[in-house]
């Protein structure tokens, strides 16, 4: 590992070391641990031409007695499977993906920062069958990588709320496939988002295609209250974050009320008045949202800044993360 974590952007340092499987003849090779390098693949491949990737992103922690813990490895595990399933890509075995994980982790030991730091793991899946006309064939063949990468706090320069454009007409992805972490996702969201930015100055856009809130382009999106939580119930149209589950059952462990329904943006307009509205992910786990653009206008999530059920919420998640609280769940796996 080269660079420091806590200046470095995030996921721009990797581990020197990262582990590595390849589908052929219909089965899995065994788990080899190798040098972090550049991969050499087909051309032709077919994830290069057809899209046939995707991938994940959690975090191991190291606790205060120096013990490392992986964040829901067997969740994470799941949704790879299911989108491997959805991108018609071999599926990794999960005993396969969970030992790549834990042997990595254990390798580059070292590397795992301590708190507020972390190591983000990224498994990526895709297909490698050479073949530039299989756009309606699968790849039979397929590579499956876990990187490790050391991390520091999302907000170690201070947390800040966030300006969110409310986009009311495009949709972020496919709607069948808004559920997969596939790159395609990402790609789509990039061109409004980045166009946004320049024009209003924002950081994510909120995507509510007939005026149905969904999610940014990054992230899920909620709406808190004192003891009152609401977000959009889940469906194919949108990513299952993981982050997003933890939250909520941290919220309900609190005793808050956790309503999961469609909703409109007139009812997330109405709520800003007075309520907090914040985004969920792996990076930053939650970020208050403090104000929201709609139709070139600018208007306050409640104060404008982020507020104090959002940062509540955020500690008591990290806190289990970090081992500073218990963990009913058995969300934690000491590697």
């Amino acid at each position: 590992m080269t660079g420091n974590p806590q200046s470095a952007p995030f996921g721009s340092i990797l581990s020197e070391t990262m582990a590595i499987a390849w589908y052929r003849d219909g089965a899995w090779s065994p788990m080899e641990l190798c040098k972090t390098a550049p991969l050499q693949i087909h051309p032709a491949a077919h994830a290069l031409h057809y899209g046939s990737a995707c991938f994940e992103g959690f975090k191991a922690y190291r606790h205060a007695d120096g013990s490392v813990h992986v964040f829901r490895l067997a969740r994470h595990v799941e949704r790879m499977r299911r989108s491997a399933q959805a991108l018609i890509l071999p599926e990794p075995d999960p005993a396969l993906l969970a030992s790549m994980v834990n042997s990595l982790i254990d390798r580059v030991r070292a590397d795992v920062p301590e708190a507020p730091g972390a190591l983000y793991l990224r498994p990526l899946l895709f297909g490698t069958m050479a073949n530039i006309g299989a756009a309606a064939t699968p790849s039979n063949e397929a590579c499956l990588v876990v990187l490790a990468s050391p991390v520091w706090d999302y907000f170690a320069g201070g947390i800040r709320p966030l300006k969110i454009l409310v986009e009311e007409h495009a949709q972020r992805c496919a709607p069948h496939l808004g559920m997969v972490k596939t790159g395609g996702n990402y790609a789509a969201a990039m061109g409004p988002t980045l166009a946004a930015r320049k024009a209003f100055g924002i950081d994510q856009v909120l995507f509510c295609p007939g005026g149905e809130v969904q999610e940014t382009g990054a992230s899920n999106f909620l709406l808190i209250r004192p003891g009152h939580v609401l977000t959009r119930s889940l469906d194919s149209s949108f990513l299952h974050g993981v982050t997003r589950d933890s939250l909520l059952s941290i919220a309900r462990d609190l005793g808050y009320r956790i309503e999961e329904r469609v909703f409109g943006v007139d009812e997330m307009m109405d709520w800003a008045r007075n309520g907090e509205a914040a985004l969920s992910g792996t990076a930053a786990v939650l970020s208050g949202v403090g104000t929201l653009v709609r139709n070139g206008s600018e208007h306050k999530v409640g104060d404008g800044q982020v507020g104090p059920e959002t940062l509540r919420l955020r500690a008591a998640l990290v806190a289990v993360q970090q081992g500073k609280a218990p963990d009913p769940h058995g969300w934690l796996t000491r590697v």
